[in-house]
């Protein structure tokens, strides 16, 4: 039996399961040679335009730059540099929209040209074969190619492969309806294209190189067949036209009969793809030293005047592509980035041209009928059979819908290549492919948030592990400090602890006797009168003196007693106290008047009211009351606080009255008697 090398030198294909036969529609652009067309008014570049990282900015608002010049550099893994398509001036630094069917801003470079297409200086290379395998890979990386016929995957990655290539496969297959960019390349270019597999062959030393290219391309398969006569490790192979056999998987299945493992990449297998639009970059980049900067793309559609393939600068709006080739929109148009099958509609015409752009389809309403109404899937399996990658497409998409993400990951979700042909079959226009993109980016999301959660919970562990390693090593620290001290050593530390403590009381010693200091100084300075007299003693006497007049009137008052509850015993307590008062007054009247009779004081007629008199009593005996009580009042008055009465409150005028009133009240008593 033939070994698998001389199978494929004898030209025998193998066949992959699934795909379809879609109207090709690619006569409408590849009768014409590729065009060149005029500078644009501005070109929008954004700075990301392949798998991997931005590059770092080396320019600024306002800068003139030169065709070629590079306007970022690398900055991490998979970043590749982006340059200018022409010579002109920086407009702005801004978001832009992007080249996706979500058209999300993206930071974009604003070139305004300035007609000269001036180019910036080029390093070519003369001889390859001088060369090392480094110095090339950073020429690929410094060129900034990316895969120009797929996801846009850095050419320098693949280029430095760590495995070993047996099998270096060039896609020339361009199998998608309506696209013909790969095809007037090769037809056009063939020479160069071969060029830039001579260049991979020096880098990844592979035993055979296979041009795959689709029957429906005769004169592309002679015009490389031509090309590669010279060197005998390059075999051109003619394959059956099939969608989607330019799919990467496929293609290796074609030519090679190797199967490429669920959620492997070529390169395990031993394998390497490169498309020729990719091929072609490399040769530029190396014998004339220029970056990547301009593309084919093909421009078609019944809306188009002059449907054909041309040089578009990368960066320029999509809007200018279709005005050079005679676009004439009709109601409801539609513009479509890529091909029918796996391309999607811009949201609008605004959109640059990047790295990755091969086609802009812009048909008319009866040419690609817009799909219609999603129905009910009735299990007709024909998704099933048209799946190149042998999965289940009903059920992917019922757990799409569900979003059951393990399920989806069981059934294999991200082997599917999102062709399109399961679509492209369904008799109720499901739009599978859709419902896959959806879930195969929640489940991204979902995997980078766990990537996340992990890293902060291994940061977390990692802090704990060392404070406790910290602590232990203090710990262990003052062990091992505690077990080496000797007897000796600890007596030492005894009399270090003594002398401490005779040091603080020597201290508190001297704060002592700072404080007599302090005492005798003030003495001193009150003895010379600088200090304000001490008042302290003369406040003492005045408290004494005022807590002896408070004992002495709760004294009197306890002394003196309760008053009675009885109104006989107020009248006899105050009859007592006016008698008193009375006789005093007498005593102050007899020598003040010792020749007035009190009979004679005041005369009182014979017929006066006995009535009367008592009335009079009574009211001296109430005046009588007041003024003792006036009397106790002044009592409480401290000797300091004192104050004499005024001349109305004489208790002489007040004896008087009383003996005038006694002694009407006896004669009235008299003359009662008497009757």
């Amino acid at each position: 039996m033939d070994s698998l090398v001389e199978q494929i030198e004898r030209g025998t294909l193998w066949q992959f399961p699934g795909g379809v036969h879609p109207p090709e529609q690619k006569s409408l652009s590849n009768q014409l040679p590729i065009a060149r067309l005029p500078l644009p008014d501005k070109i929008v570049l954004p700075l990301k335009q392949h798998i991997g990282a931005n590059g770092q900015l080396l320019v600024n608002k306002g800068d003139k730059i030169l065709k070629g010049q590079p306007l970022t550099k690398p900055s991490a893994n998979w970043s590749l540099p982006v340059h200018a398509p022409t010579s002109g001036k920086i407009l702005d630094i801004t978001s832009a929209p992007s080249s996706h069917p979500s058209a999300l801003p993206e930071l974009s470079i604003i070139i305004a040209p300035d007609g000269n297409d001036m180019w910036c200086d080029l390093t070519p290379v003369d001889d390859i074969t001088q060369l090392t395998h480094k110095q090339l890979v950073d020429i690929l990386h410094s060129a900034g190619i990316a895969g120009m016929g797929g996801a846009g995957f850095p050419t320098y990655i693949k280029a430095d492969s760590h495995q070993p290539i047996e099998y270096l496969i060039v896609n020339g297959v361009e199998c998608e309806p309506y696209i013909t960019a790969d095809d007037l390349l090769m037809q056009e270019h063939a020479t160069e294209i071969v060029q830039g597999i001579e260049i991979m062959q020096q880098l990844l030393k592979p035993q055979r190189v296979l041009v795959g290219i689709e029957d429906n391309k005769p004169q592309a398969i002679a015009a490389m067949a031509r090309a590669c006569e010279h060197n005998s490790a390059i075999l051109v192979r003619t394959i059956p036209t099939k969608y989607p056999s330019g799919g990467e998987k496929q293609l290796i299945r074609v030519l090679t009969s190797k199967e490429v493992p669920s959620s492997g990449i070529p390169a395990d297998i031993g394998v390497l793809v490169q498309n020729v639009g990719t091929l072609f970059a490399v040769s530029e980049a190396v014998n004339k030293g220029k970056p990547l900067i301009e593309r084919v793309v093909t421009v078609t559609g019944n809306t188009i005047d002059k449907p054909q393939n041309v040089w578009a600068l990368i960066g320029s709006e999509i809007k200018h592509l279709l005005d050079s080739q005679g676009f004439t929109p009709v109601a409801e148009q539609r513009v479509i980035m890529g091909g029918p099958m796996m391309g999607f509609t811009l949201p609008t015409v605004r959109i640059p041209v990047i790295k990755t752009t091969n086609c802009i389809l812009a048909p008319d309403n009866r040419e690609l009928v817009e799909p219609g109404d999603e129905k009910a899937c009735i299990r007709c399996s024909a998704c099933a059979d048209a799946c190149p990658q042998t999965l289940l497409p009903q059920q992917l998409q019922w757990f799409a819908k569900s979003k059951d993400f393990e399920k989806l990951e069981e059934y294999n979700l991200f082997d599917c290549i999102e062709c399109g042909a399961c679509s492209y079959v369904c008799p109720s226009e499901i739009p599978l492919v859709q419902y896959y993109r959806v879930a195969k980016a929640e489940i991204r999301e979902q995997k980078l948030d766990q990537i996340k959660a992990e890293r902060a919970k291994e940061r977390f562990e990692a802090r704990k592990d060392r404070l406790e390693q910290e602590q232990q090593e203090r710990q262990n620290r003052h062990k091992r400090g505690a077990s080496r001290v000797t007897k000796p050593e600890k007596e030492k530390e005894k009399a270090k602890v003594a002398d401490a403590l005779e040091r603080v009381k020597q201290k508190q010693g001297d704060k002592s006797a700072v404080q007599a200091a302090i005492a005798r100084a003030k003495a001193k300075k009150a003895a010379d009168g600088s200090l304000e007299p001490d008042n302290s003693e003369v406040a003492k006497e005045r408290a004494k003196r005022k807590e002896q007049a408070r004992s002495y009137k709760e004294q009197k008052q306890s002394t003196e007693g309760t008053p009675a509850n009885t109104d006989d015993k107020k009248d006899a307590v105050a009859q007592a106290i006016a008698h008193a008062k009375a006789k005093k007054a007498a005593k102050l009247a007899e020598e003040s008047t010792p020749n007035i009779e009190p009979e004679q004081a005041q005369p009182s007629s014979e017929n006066d009211d006995p009535r009367k008199a008592a009335v009079a009593a009574a009211i001296a005996r109430a005046k009588a009351k007041k003024a003792a009580k006036a009397e106790e009042s002044t009592s409480n008055i401290e000797p300091e606080q004192a104050q004499p009465s005024s001349e109305n409150d004489d208790p002489r005028k007040a004896a008087v009255a009383a003996a005038i009133a006694r002694a009407k009240a006896k004669k009235a008593a008299k003359a009662e008697e008497n009757t």
